[in-house]
């Protein structure tokens, strides 16, 4: 399993994951519970990478991941992930070990936290290709 995190100078897990351009890419593929976590791949994506506006006509840097971790996504960046097989989840956790640490626990992750951000999306979402 393949978990990026979307994050604000790879320390704390970010908001806006659409815009998001830092992100923490834990590849879990051969973790076991009794081991501590592998060391993240950080990914700083271009301008053109993007997710909100990718267009997925290449490769991209968070291809093959299964679960995305933000503190808020709009309604057109679920979808497109959907598309992409990746589920999203969104969180009010800011440190991005302890939210892989819920997620391989099980645990829910703490509610997200009010952003302004995400209402505008919802409203630029109802235009978007996605």
């Amino acid at each position: 399993m393949k978990i990026a995190i979307a994050t604000k100078d790879f320390s704390k897990v970010s908001g806006h994951a659409g815009q998001a351009r830092q992100w923490l890419l834990y590849d879990l593929t051969e973790h076991r519970s009794n081991q501590l976590l592998p060391a993240p791949q950080f990914v700083d994506l271009s301008k053109e990478q993007i997710l909100h506006t990718f267009e997925d006509k290449e490769p991209h840097p968070l291809d093959g991941v299964d679960i995305v971790v933000a503190a808020s996504a709009g309604d057109g960046f679920i979808r497109h992930m959907k598309l992409r097989g990746t589920e999203v989840l969104l969180t009010g956790e800011e440190d991005p070990t302890m939210a892989i640490s819920r997620i391989l626990a099980g645990e829910a992750l703490p509610d997200t936290r009010f952003d302004i951000t995400t209402t505008l999306c919802k409203v630029r979402d109802l235009f978007s290709r996605h």
